[in-house]
């Protein structure tokens, strides 16, 4: 971003228009950002709960008595069990140092319980992982060569902009774009070709079109022997998928199936955009390792605009510095985990041998779990207990917050200082903070080195300033740069080679892109928790398959409360085909009823070709006390996880829809 100030305040906000990425453009949300960090509600100073949790009623306090009260609570709770205090963040900041390096030290001082952080992409992280070894793939900048781009689970115009401008170049020269998804999204309108399969069923395409690559022999033999490992086991596996099985199990034509197996194995270069979307389901990761397998059995990595990106930030962790978060903190301590995805349930359970102790304490930072959880009855009803002490850092009055013990202002982008490594493209950022602090509003860092202080910890690591924590944060020697350097210039990029693996070369032990992984086998399309084919009686009672992906205009919770853009959203809405909509007697701009066994969320109707029969799409993530009924999406999400990853099944979700009438 490229902030200009005057008088100390923030006039404009533009894309850097010399980064060669962002080229002078940001999406519709981020552009946004000076309205969201001067919003009227903004928290600028500590707050205190004086009344019932989810009430959100609070009084202003100092910082000192908020602090000292804070680290008085936690010394009582971590002298019982340490582990019963509980971090629960992810990525309402993705800096490193405003992130996690700070709070990490602290965390791990403490002894606190370790938290597993899947809530958005571990399914297909590990996945990825399992296969390539890391969490890497082609450069995004190559993608404008392509000449086949297939854009699988992702709406690139509305979540990863910059790549969609590669895609238009790629277009323009001549290539053709296919959109893979179960809705019809503002990225597959614009695309050459849309192919609208059930949610779910990602692996079975993935293996019909295999079979259709082996039938032509469309496979480039020499890539796969020389790097690939494991091959002939999955040869088994695809000779079960012919594209009839695939096509019936997707709900689409043979001739789809067979189309992109053509597409693939016959244009050269041909790339894959992967995204998150679609490993949100019970075989996520079977499915993303499914298709992270295509361009090596078509040879597409030989290319440097051809193989597949689902994330780069594996290249980034080449370069890390392990010892920013300091693990040697724990001093062989080894807490247990808790899973980031099931909190609703965690924070119901008692104390035994096989949880460990109940948690007592819960300190939240950039996250709204109350919000963005699944199965969000049961988050609520966790967050609620009395007995909970719960800190949250926040810019916002969110849900979570109103469930707060104590609230505490946090900074935003504009007021800290910050280095980041990202999941498109290869460039390390440099984050300057452009204006002070409003309010009484602290960094992450500074408030957790004051935590520390209270709580008498005296490494010399917690007197780390954020200019220190930002020089650990890389090795810049095997970079080839130095911190000054990229603060100077904004940016460095990473020493990536054009075509990371036109001969092999990939990161596991082998060098191999690996079929047969050890523990997990030969992947394979594992259906949904809820579908028609795993559970036939579920399906009669609730026969609709219903994703939520977010709303155009927000990022998951965040900006949700950003006037400009609720604006241009309205309301929470469920997109529903007309055939089924007809077929309930709903008709567009209803009040529905959306519900299964867990909960029940209420919210309009928009009758729309954005959504393919038999599956609903609830636009999410608006924050519940927005929701119609004091709710939203995630009331109905489930907390089953993934195959691999241990991640949410959002999108492994079955529901039913009625009309809620006139007037309700």
């Amino acid at each position: 971003m490229r902030v200009t100030v005057e008088g100390g305040r923030v006039v404009r906000i533009q894309g850097d228009p010399d980064h060669p990425t962002t080229q002078g453009v940001l999406c519709t949300k981020v552009s946004r950002y000076a309205e969201r960090t001067y919003h009227d509600e903004r928290v600028t100073y500590p707050m205190k709960r004086v009344g019932a949790k989810g009430r959100g009623e609070f009084v202003r306090v100092s910082w000192d008595e908020a602090l000292a009260d804070i680290a008085a609570r936690l010394k009582q709770i971590a002298a019982r069990d340490p582990q019963a205090v509980v971090p629960y963040s992810y990525a309402g900041t993705m800096g490193l140092v405003q992130g996690e390096a700070m709070a990490q030290r602290f965390f791990h001082k403490l002894g606190a319980s370790l938290l597993d952080r899947t809530i958005c992409s571990a399914a297909g992280g590990d996945a990825i992982a399992a296969t390539y070894g890391a969490k890497v793939g082609m450069q995004t900048r190559f993608f404008a060569e392509s000449q086949l781009v297939v854009i699988w689970g992702s709406n690139s115009i509305a979540s990863n902009l910059h790549f969609w401008t590669l895609a238009q170049e790629a277009k323009r020269r001549g290539a053709k774009l296919i959109a893979i998804d179960p809705r019809r999204t503002e990225t597959a309108e614009k695309c050459h070709q849309h192919i609208a399969l059930l949610p779910g069923t990602d692996g079975a395409l993935a293996l019909g079109v295999m079979h259709e690559l082996v039938a032509q022999q469309w496979l480039d033999h020499d890539y796969i022997e020389r790097h690939v490992e494991g091959f002939e086991r999955l040869q088994k596996r695809i000779a079960e998928w012919p594209p009839e099985r695939a096509a019936e199990v997707c709900g689409i034509s043979a001739d789809e199936v067979r189309g992109l197996a053509r597409d693939l194995g016959t244009t050269k270069p041909a790339a894959i955009r992967l995204n998150y979307g679609m490993q949100r389901v019970k075989g996520g990761g079977n499915a993303t390792r499914l298709i992270a397998l295509l361009p090596c059995l078509t040879g597409a990595w030989r290319q440097r605009a051809g193989g597949l990106l689902l994330s780069s930030s594996g290249w980034f962790k080449r370069y890390r510095n392990p010892s920013l978060e300091r693990p040697d903190l724990l001093a062989g301590r080894r807490p247990r985990t808790i899973n980031m995805s099931t909190i609703g349930g965690d924070l119901l359970h008692e104390s035994s041998a096989a949880f460990g102790p109940k948690i007592e304490a819960l300190i939240v930072y950039n996250s709204n779990p109350v919000a963005v959880a699944p199965e969000s009855k049961k988050v609520v009803a966790g967050f609620a207990r009395d007995d909970l002490f719960t800190v949250v850092l926040e810019h916002f009055m969110t849900d979570t917050a109103d469930h707060a013990d104590y609230v505490l202002p946090a900074t935003t982008q504009l007021e800290h200082l910050d280095v980041h490594g990202t999941y498109g493209h290869t460039d390390i950022m440099w984050n300057e903070p452009a204006i002070a602090p409003i309010g009484e509003a602290k960094p992450n860092t500074q408030i957790f080195r004051e935590l520390a202080a209270r709580m008498g910890f005296a490494d010399a690591c917690f007197a780390d300033d954020d200019e220190t924590l930002a020089r650990q944060a890389f090795d810049w020697a095997a970079i080839g740069t130095s911190f000054d350097a990229l603060r100077e210039r904004g940016w460095a990029s990473l020493p990536i080679v054009d075509a990371p693996f036109a001969d092999g070369g990939f990161a596991t032990d082998s060098g191999k892109a690996q079929v047969d992984v050890c523990g997990l086998g030969v992947p394979e399309h594992v259906p949904n928790h809820e579908s028609l084919l795993s559970s036939p009686e579920l399906a009669a009672r609730f026969p609709l398959a219903m994703i939520s992906p977010p709303a155009r205009h927000f990022l998951n919770s965040s900006f949700v409360n950003v006037k400009s853009l609720r604006s241009i959203e309205g309301e929470p809405l469920l997109e529903m085909h007309a055939d089924d909509a007809a077929a309930r007697s709903i008709d567009s701009g209803a009040m529905v009823r959306v519900f299964n066994e867990r909960g029940e969320y209420r919210c309009r109707c928009e009758v729309s070709q954005r959504a393919r029969p038999g599956v609903v799409n609830g636009l999410g993530v608006w924050w519940r006390k927005l929701g119609a009924n004091g709710c939203n999406v995630n009331e109905l999400t489930s907390q089953r996880l993934t195959d691999i990853g241990r991640a949410p099944t959002f999108y492994d979700c079955l529901v039913e829809v009625e009309s809620c009438g006139a007037g309700r």
